[in-house]
């Protein structure tokens, strides 16, 4: 399934403040980064390279036989810091689908992350991303679920038309889980990149939205689970609970 022209970029910093040195958290015997990129290789869509701001990290990718590229600290996003990583390694501008994975997902599905690409099948589509429909009434009014306002354009896909944190959309009917992975098309990158920031993004603290207020389309696959993100401490020993089978 492997392309030459699709890669798989894992974006990875030291400093988050919740859990600080998180990329080299253990987790069934492997740093978290090491998790998270196994995984990426698992779904075999193109070469995968983390992309990060720290020289121990870069090491650790490298000695268990991974590729890293060196990035500003000071990037804003995921997205910036990918888009550094892809003009370092690719000048020649060969690769023209970059699957942006998060450094922070241990236990992302391989199908999920092939499921990204679908989307992209539709050459009006700039951008993808994945959804879950929830099931859980607590998520439904719960603002660090974010919610995907969308209208079905193809099988198993949405079209993306907005991104909250509130409940939405109003009335009967299920409601859809975000889930924070993403396939570009390097045009899309170039252009999201150089964009400030967009007042709904800033409103409602959601990247993706950049995009959508540029007007560029943004489709979404759904799969049926969420991975977990690693953002605390007790995310982390649920991970490593996951991972070891316990």
């Amino acid at each position: 399934m492997s392309t030459n022209n699709t890669i798989v970029m894992v974006p990875a910093r030291m400093a988050s403040t919740r859990l600080p040195g998180k990329p080299l958290a253990d987790i069934a015997g492997l740093p978290m980064i090491v998790q998270v990129m196994r995984r990426a290789e698992e779904a075999d869509v193109g070469r995968v390279i983390v992309a990060t701001d720290t020289q121990q990290v870069a090491d650790v990718v490298k000695a268990h036989g991974g590729e890293a590229v060196m990035t500003r600290e000071d990037h804003i996003s995921g997205s910036d810091r990918i888009w550094e990583a892809l003009e370092k390694i690719d000048p020649e501008e060969k690769v023209d689908t970059i699957v942006n994975v998060q450094g922070d997902l241990p236990t992302i599905d391989k199908n999920a992350i092939r499921a990204s690409l679908v989307p992209l099948e539709n050459e009006d589509v700039a951008l993808s991303t994945l959804i879950t429909e929830i099931t859980e009434d607590d998520e439904r009014a719960n603002p660090n679920v974010v919610k995907m306002v969308g209208t079905h354009s193809a099988k198993n896909c949405f079209r993306a038309l907005y991104f909250t944190r509130a409940t939405a959309p109003y009335g009967d009917g299920p409601l859809y889980h975000h889930i924070g992975l993403y396939a570009w098309r390097r045009s899309a990158l170039k252009r999201f990149v150089a964009l400030p920031p967009s007042p709904l993004e800033l409103r409602e603290k959601l990247e993706q939205l950049r995009a959508l207020e540029d007007g560029m389309r943004l489709d979404a696959a759904i799969v049926d689970t969420v991975p977990l993100g690693v953002d605390t401490p007790a995310d982390l020993e649920r991970a490593r609970a996951l991972l070891s089978g316990k």
